[in-house]
C-alpha cells in the first residue's frame, strides 16, 4: 500500500526513503494553490535520475503534476551519465545519490553535468570536503570512493561536470562517534570561473588573515579555471574545511552572486573580501554548533545509522539542524520533545517507513552520569573541565540499526 503525503515539502527525502524502504509513495497538491503548479523542471529532473539509477521504477505524473505517484524499483548503479536541471546545483542531485549509493547492485560511476557551485545548494566541494568523512565511517574505508569536478558551471548557465564513484557495500559498520576532538589544521578551496584570478587570491589573503589568529596550519589553494573547464558563466567562491584530531571534518562555504540570466540584469555585486569574510563566519559557526559531523553531514549520519546492522551506533551532534528533523520525522525517531509541532510530524510519520526509533540524549548529562558512577576523575580535573570551552549544547543520538542488508549486491 503506497504511502500519501501532501504538499511538494521534503520531496527528496521521502523519495529516498521510499527507495530504500521499497515502499510505493503517493504524493498529491503539489503547489496546487499557486500561480504555477506542480512539479517543477528540476524534480522531474530528479525522477529521471533515479530511473536511471534503478531498475523498475514507475513514475506518474498527472498531467497538471500536481500528483505524483512513485513506485521504487531494485537499486542499479553501474556506468550513469546524467544532465540536470540549470535551476538547482548539482549538490542538490548529488546529495539525494549519497544516501543510495552504498546499497546498489553494482558499483556506481555517476557523471552530472550542470551548476556544480551555487548560493542556495551546497557545492561539490563542500559535499567532498564533508561526505566522504562520514561515509568513509560507515562503509569502513574510502577505497573506490571519489568526487572529482571535471568541469566547474556556475548559475545561471552551467556547463559544470563531476564524476562520482562509489563502491557497494552488503551492510553498514556500526558507529560510535562521540568524540569529535579539537582542529587541528583548516584547508579549503578558492575557485574562480571565468573571472580573474586575482579575485581567488583576494579570498585567500582575506580568509588566511583571519584564520591565522587561531590556527597556524592553514592552506588555501587556487583553482583558476579557463576555457572549456571553466563552464559557460562567471563566478567565483570559497570553501573552507576544519579537520579534527579525530577525524571530524567541519566545512563552510560561500559562493558570488550569479549574473542575471536572458535579458535580465543583476545589479548586486560580490566583493571579494565580503565574501571571504562570510564564509570565514560560517565556518566559525558551523565549529561552534558542530559535534563531530556539521550541518550537511547530519542527516546523512542519521540515516546511515538507521540502515545499519542490528547493532548499537552512538554519535555527537550539535543542535539538530532543521533539516536533519525531517530525517527524524520519517524514520520514526525522536524521543526528545523540541516543539509540538515536530513532535505532531513525528506520529504522522510514525510506523510509515521503518519503524526505528532514536534515542537522544544531553551529552552533558550523560557525562556527568558517568562521573558519578565511575568516580574516577578528582574536583580539579572536573573544574578544568568545565572552563573548556566545547561550543553550543551537544546531544548523543543513539539506535540500534534496523539490519538493513543489500541483497542485490552483486557477488564475486
Amino acid at each position: 500500500m503506497a504511502v500519501q503525503f501532501d504538499g511538494c515539502a521534503h520531496f527528496r527525502q521521502r523519495i529516498v526513503l521510499s527507495t530504500l524502504s521499497c515502499t510505493p509513495l503517493k504524493i498529491k497538491n503539489i503547489r496546487s494553490q499557486e500561480n504555477e503548479p506542480g512539479l517543477r523542471d528540476f524534480e522531474i529532473s530528479l525522477l529521471r535520475l533515479l530511473e536511471k539509477l534503478t531498475n523498475g521504477s514507475v513514475v506518474d505524473i498527472n498531467a497538471t503534476g500536481t500528483s505524483l505517484y512513485y513506485a521504487p524499483g531494485a537499486l542499479n548503479g553501474g556506468q550513469v551519465e546524467h544532465d540536470c536541471s540549470n535551476e538547482r546545483g548539482l549538490g542538490y542531485y548529488l546529495e539525494m545519490v549519497l544516501y543510495l549509493a552504498p546499497f546498489m547492485k553494482k558499483p556506481l560511476e555517476l557523471k552530472l553535468s550542470g551548476v556544480t557551485n551555487d548560493r542556495h545548494d551546497p557545492s561539490i566541494d563542500l559535499i567532498k570536503y564533508s561526505a566522504i568523512s562520514v561515509m568513509k565511517r560507515f562503509l569502513g574505508s574510502d577505497d573506490g570512493l571519489e568526487i572529482k569536478i571535471l568541469k566547474r558551471g556556475a548559475k545561471p548557465d552551467g556547463g559544470g561536470e563531476i564524476l562520482f564513484r562509489c563502491p557497494t557495500k552488503m551492510k553498514l559498520r556500526p558507529c560510535q562517534w562521540i568524540d569529535g576532538g579539537k582542529i587541528k589544521r583548516i584547508r579549503g578551496v578558492a575557485y574562480a570561473m571565468r573571472v580573474s584570478p586575482s579575485l581567488a587570491n583576494r579570498l585567500i589573503e582575506t580568509a588566511k588573515g583571519l584564520l591565522l589568529k587561531f590556527i597556524p596550519d592553514v592552506y588555501i589553494y587556487v583553482d583558476h579555471q579557463k576555457g572549456q573547464n571553466a563552464g559557460l558563466s562567471p563566478g567565483y567562491g570559497l570553501t573552507l574545511a576544519a579537520e579534527t584530531k579525530n577525524g571530524s571534518v567541519i566545512c563552510a562555504e560561500a559562493c558570488s552572486i550569479p549574473r542575471g540570466g536572458d535579458g535580465e540584469e543583476n545589479q548586486d555585486v560580490t566583493i571579494p573580501e565580503e565574501l571571504a569574510k562570510e564564509a570565514v563566519f560560517k565556518l566559525f559557526e558551523e565549529i561552534y554548533k558542530a559535534g563531530v559531523v556539521d550541518s550537511f553531514g547530519q542527516p546523512l549520519a542519521l540515516v546511515y545509522m538507521a540502515l545499519n546492522q542490528a547493532d548499537v551506533s552512538k554519535i555527537l551532534t550539535g543542535p539538530l539542524h532543521s533539516y536533519s528533523y525531517v530525517f527524524l520525522q520519517k524514520l520514526q525517531s525522536i524521543g526528545y520533545v523540541v516543539s509540538l509541532l515536530f513532535s505532531i510530524q513525528y506520529l504522522r510519520h510514525l510506523k510509515q517507513f521503518f519503524q526505528i526509533m532514536f534515542k537522544i540524549d544531553d551529552s552533558k548529562k550523560v557525562k556527568l552520569k558517568s562521573l558519578n558512577d565511575t568516580e574516577q576523575m578528582d574536583v580539579d580535573d572536573n573544574d578544568a573541565d568545565e572552563q573548556l570551552k566545547t561550543g553550543s549544547e551537544k546531544l548523543i543520538l543513539t539506535v540500534v540499526g534496523l539490519g538493513y542488508t543489500n541483497l542485490t549486491k552483486t557477488l564475486i
